[in-house]
């Protein structure tokens, strides 16, 4: 039920325009911290995204808590002291795929594209720019990817002096997604 009302946040906004949209339930964004003392990473499965492939607007919606780390002593310090996902149980991100029009959805072919948009982590709203690549697949699925730095200070997550030294200023995300079209089904 609560991944239906997720959804339904993240689609709505784009199903108002009533375009051609793409969508996935289970898009992957993982991310990575390195320092000397440790290396950190973790991987979500559970991301909800919605691509107009008319506008190029795109839309996430990432719940936080349910990102998986190999130590979930990790986890716990993540979702409890970092991220705060008590106060900020998501991410989202909403934006546009700049120059859409140039990519042909009807032959398959691997694109470089820029993302432009809002990115909020932490309850902070940040515009961000990034490079990606879109490819559309012969079976009609589109396989979206990216990867990109995100500053902890820039979306004020504090690191306690205690563990400065075990946590990266900046993390490496990692977004990757596949979008099937979207039907409505009838009620």
């Amino acid at each position: 039920m609560f991944r239906i009302l997720t959804s339904l946040l993240v689609v709505l906004p784009l199903l108002l325009d009533a375009q051609p949209l793409y969508y996935t339930q289970n898009g992957k964004i993982s991310f990575f911290s390195s320092t000397p003392v440790e290396d950190i990473q973790a991987e979500n499965t559970q991301v909800n995204s919605v691509l107009n492939v008319e506008t190029g607007a795109l839309s996430f919606r990432v719940p936080v808590r349910q990102f998986q780390f190999p130590n979930k002593l990790m986890q716990e310090h993540f979702n409890e002291n970092y991220l705060e996902t008590h106060k900020y149980p998501t991410s989202d991100f909403k934006g546009r795929i700049m120059d859409f029009k140039r990519i042909d959805l009807q032959t398959p072919g691997t694109y470089q594209v820029s993302v432009t948009g809002e990115l909020t982590i932490h309850g902070v709203t940040r515009t961000v720019t990034e490079r990606g690549t879109l490819a559309v697949r012969p079976d009609g699925q589109i396989a979206a990817q990216a990867q990109f730095p995100v500053l902890l200070k820039d979306y004020k997550i504090k690191i306690p002096k205690l563990v400065v030294a075990n946590i990266a200023e900046q993390v490496a995300v990692k977004a990757d997604l596949l979008y099937a079209p979207y039907t409505p089904t009838e009620p």
